[in-house]
Parts: C-alpha cells; sequence; structure tokens
C-alpha cells in the first residue's frame, strides 16, 4: 500500500503553492460578503473592540493634569456639545462616565457600523449621519436628521459627541456643520482630546487614525467651551468653525504632551 502511494502521479495531490493560494483566496471571497452582511459577525466584532477599548483604559492610567467629563469646572457647561476630531475619538466610550446619558453622531457609512455597534457596548445611543458638512446651509437629508436628532438631546438633558472634521476631507479641519449644532442648541462646544504613551499612528489612512495600545498612559484634555449665538450670520459661522479647528488641535497637542512628558 505504501509503495503504490508514492507512484500516485503528483497532479493527483492537494493543491500546494499557488493553486491552493487561489483556492483560499476564492473561497475568502465567496464567504466575505455573508459575512459583513451578518449582524452576529458584527456584534462578534464589536464586542472584541470593546473588551480592547476597555483593556486601554484599564491598563493606561491618566497621568497629572487630565481633565475629566464629570463633575468640576465643566459641570456649568452641561449638557454640551463634545467636539472630537476623526482618526483621534476611539478611546471616548471607554473614558466617558458610566450611567452619564451621552448621544454620539456616527457616520451612515458601513464601515461605521461597527463603532455604532461598539457604542452600544458602552451604553452611548449613536444617531447615524454626517454633520461635518463644509456648508450648513445644504446639508444632506440624513445630516439634518441627525442634527435634530442631537439637538433633541441636548434639549433632553443629554450631552452629545460629534466630530468635528469631514469624512474624507482635510483631516484637522472642522466643518460647520458641528458649529451649527452649536447655534441651534444654544450649548457650548467642548474641545476634547484623549491620548496615550503607546499607541499606533496608520500613517496611510486619510485622517492618521490612531490604535492606541495598552499598558501605557492616558491623558484627557478638554479646551475652553465655545458658544455659537443664534443669530450668528456666515463670516460668525467660519470664524467659530476656525475656532473649533484651532481648540481641538491645542486639545490634541496638549494631551499628547501630557502622555509623552514633553515640557
Amino acid at each position: 500500500m505504501e509503495h503504490d502511494l508514492a507512484k500516485e502521479p503528483a497532479s493527483e495531490a492537494a493543491p500546494t503553492g499557488r493553486g491552493g493560494s487561489r483556492t483560499t483566496k476564492a473561497f475568502w471571497r465567496k464567504i466575505r460578503e455573508p459575512l459583513a452582511q451578518s449582524r452576529f459577525v458584527k456584534n462578534a466584532i464589536a464586542s472584541l473592540l470593546a473588551q480592547f477599548v476597555r483593556l486601554v483604559r484599564l491598563t493606561s492610567p491618566l497621568v497629572a493634569g487630565s481633565a475629566r467629563f464629570s463633575g468640576g469646572a465643566y459641570a456649568e457647561f452641561e449638557p454640551g456639545i463634545i467636539a472630537l476630531w476623526h482618526g483621534q475619538h476611539l478611546l471616548t466610550p471607554a473614558y466617558y462616565p458610566k450611567r452619564k446619558p451621552l448621544v454620539a453622531m456616527v457616520s451612515r457609512s458601513a464601515d461605521a457600523e461597527l463603532n455604532a455597534l461598539m457604542l452600544e457596548k458602552f451604553g452611548i445611543e449613536a444617531v447615524r449621519g454626517s454633520g461635518g458638512r463644509d456648508n450648513a446651509r445644504h446639508l444632506d437629508k440624513g445630516g439634518a436628521k441627525a442634527l435634530i436628532a442631537l439637538k433633541k438631546s441636548l434639549v433632553a438633558g443629554k450631552n452629545v459627541a460629534m466630530i468635528a472634521d469631514i469624512p474624507h476631507g482635510t483631516p484637522r479641519d472642522a466643518g460647520l456643520g458641528i458649529v451649527l449644532l452649536a447655534r441651534l442648541s444654544g450649548r457650548p462646544l467642548l474641545p476634547v482630546a484623549i491620548a496615550t504613551s503607546r499607541r499606533k499612528v496608520l500613517e496611510k489612512s486619510w485622517d492618521k487614525t490612531t490604535i492606541n495600545l495598552p499598558f501605557g498612559r492616558s491623558a484627557v484634555t478638554i479646551g475652553t467651551p465655545i458658544f455659537v449665538a443664534a443669530d450668528a450670520d456666515d463670516a460668525e459661522m467660519e470664524r467659530k468653525r476656525q475656532e473649533v479647528t484651532a481648540a481641538l488641535n491645542a486639545a490634541t497637542a496638549e494631551a499628547y504632551r501630557l502622555v509623552d512628558g514633553r515640557r
């Protein structure tokens, strides 16, 4: 029997090399879409992401000089609009106080669905939409509905969180959508940044997404609250947009300074 097997032609053996690779790729293409659409798979991935974010928070103590979301000097500005940068916002659910209501705007893109599911793991309500428009007068239907929902949340006494820069636009440059929400609601914008000493920056991503890693130090910074008058005209809205950009960049720089130990 062993002698007969040894004489089997090589072509009848199990696929190896390129053939095996092609078979694997074909199999992956076949199952990739069903997996991407599976609610079970999405929930499982979101749970893993939530656990990783919790691990980072648990193993990365706050350094001296860090701000806190609750109590202290910022209590009088609640409910407020927490402004964040794309790519720098992933740790927010783990640092935000438990049992304190928060509603966050999440993009309607398929990629952002995991982010929305992860927020649910922390008890944070997600509103789907895109509010970082460069033209506040021409919000799309979804963006307008999202802003209305966020305004209602603020009226109900809940804090809201919103990404300030425009998806796939110019990173670290605020859009007018978040400024419009402040004008409509009368509530202040709170520029927030969270940083860790151990991190990996995805340099090829459009927003330089930062993957925060465990077992380091962390810092939270909150800039001076920014108010937008209900009668703000176009020129004032643009000035406030630039103020939000500068304040968020300053908060981000300060958070990195704190965790990296720079003077």
